[in-house]
């Protein structure tokens, strides 16, 4: 059984983590000799910056500090000045027990993508139980950078697990006040206002002089009191594109929920009504939150499916017949969500039945069954508590 001293420390950039190691190194001495692992868990968005090679997953020891000895990644990985000072921070916080105490230092999940709490939940319990740590200590203000603050949903999914200890270091947080509304620009204000303009002449319906002055007058009260709120940054030539790809894939849309209430309509007037319902989970290749709602509101909009639950890039979906789980696993509505934020080149990626990423989770008899692999192949999933296996 894994030592309550033998604690795991994942770290980031924040105001409270070098009181937090301190608090992990005290903790780790409590009882004598210690150990303790700080990790930076590779996110996303770093990934996505990085410049083409990927640093190998791997562990080095601090040879001051520690008992052993392992050589350095040939790469340098991301986090890895962050962890060479939180090694450093650890042998000052050791003082003259500096001999007694381990101190490891890794990088996780350089071989996939963490796009949830749940994926960074089981990157960490994963790497908890491989190196035999019995705790792990949160800082209070730890977000690996997956787009939002994560402490306390990344608790209730460590909790899942219940493989380790979880404890958040009670270190002293600064209070932060930020703005409460964004710096705007011309460019936000225009771009705001030319949106708010053409939705006015469509509602309209005619183009005629009063449609265009009220929509210019309406236009310009929409611009100039929300822009402060509506963007996060300027859009770019990039949005302009998106925008242009998003009004390409809304008739494509239409028709896939026009051939959905015919082919559902046709069913509910069969004599027999054939109707097949299967809860079904596909994991497609979308990274990011706007891309998987986007996915996953196009799916419930299409007759026939309906997206239950969104778990990091998961999705579980009761289809209703037999057509919309097969049209479902083709992905056709994954290929257009991912032209419009990617472009035509990232349409060449395999549908999930052909990356194997789809299961069948219910049969129409059974309350609940283990996963039944859909034609193409079973998905890997990493939720705990579901059917099917493990994250690959």
């Amino acid at each position: 059984m894994a030592s309550g001293s033998r604690l795991l420390v994942p770290v980031t950039e924040s105001t409270t983590l070098r009181q937090t190691v301190e608090y992990a190194v005290d903790a780790a001495l409590d009882e004598g000799k210690g150990y303790v692992r700080f990790v930076y868990v590779y996110p996303g968005e770093v990934r996505e910056r990085a410049a083409g090679s990927q640093p190998d997953p791997g562990s080095h020891s601090d040879p001051g500090v520690t008992d052993g000895e392992s050589p350095e990644p040939a790469t340098k990985a991301p986090g890895s000045a962050l962890l060479d000072r939180v090694t450093v921070w650890a042998g000052e916080d050791a003082g003259g027990r500096e001999d007694e105490l381990t101190v490891e230092t890794a990088t996780v999940g350089t071989d996939e993508y963490l796009f949830s709490p749940e994926d960074v939940a089981r990157a960490l319990v994963e790497d908890a139980r491989r190196h035999d740590t019995g705790r792990l200590i949160l800082d209070p203000e730890y977000d690996p950078g997956i787009g939002t603050p994560l402490l306390q949903p990344l608790e209730d999914e460590l909790a899942r697990y219940g493989a380790v200890g979880v404890e958040e270091a009670p270190v002293q947080r600064q209070a932060r006040r930020g703005p409460l509304l964004a710096r705007t620009s011309a460019l936000q204000i225009g771009a705001l206002f030319g949106i708010s303009f053409v939705f006015y002449q469509v509602l309209a319906g005619q183009f005629v002089l009063l449609d265009l002055v009220t929509g210019t007058i309406s236009a310009t009260v929409v611009a100039l009191s929300i822009s402060r709120i509506a963007f996060t940054r300027d859009p770019s030539i990039e949005t302009a594109k998106r925008t242009v790809r998003m009004a390409i894939y809304a008739p494509y849309l239409l028709w896939e929920i026009v051939k959905a209430n015919v082919q559902v309509a046709a069913i509910i007037l069969h004599p027999r009504m054939p109707i097949d319902p299967r809860m079904t989970r596909i994991r497609p290749a979308l990274w990011g939150a706007l891309l998987v709602a986007t996915l996953a509101n196009s799916i419930t909009l299409t007759p026939g499916t309906l997206t239950v639950r969104v778990r990091g890039r998961s999705l579980t979906v009761h289809t209703l017949i037999p057509p919309a789980r097969e049209d479902l696993f083709d992905g056709g509505l994954e290929r257009g969500v991912r032209f419009v934020f990617f472009g035509r080149g990232s349409m060449a990626i395999g549908s999930p039945r052909e990356r194997g990423d789809t299961e069948v989770l219910q049969s129409p008899d059974e309350n609940e069954t283990d996963g039944v692999p859909a034609d193409g192949g079973t998905s890997a999933s990493g939720d705990p508590d579901a059917a099917g296996g493990e994250d690959a």
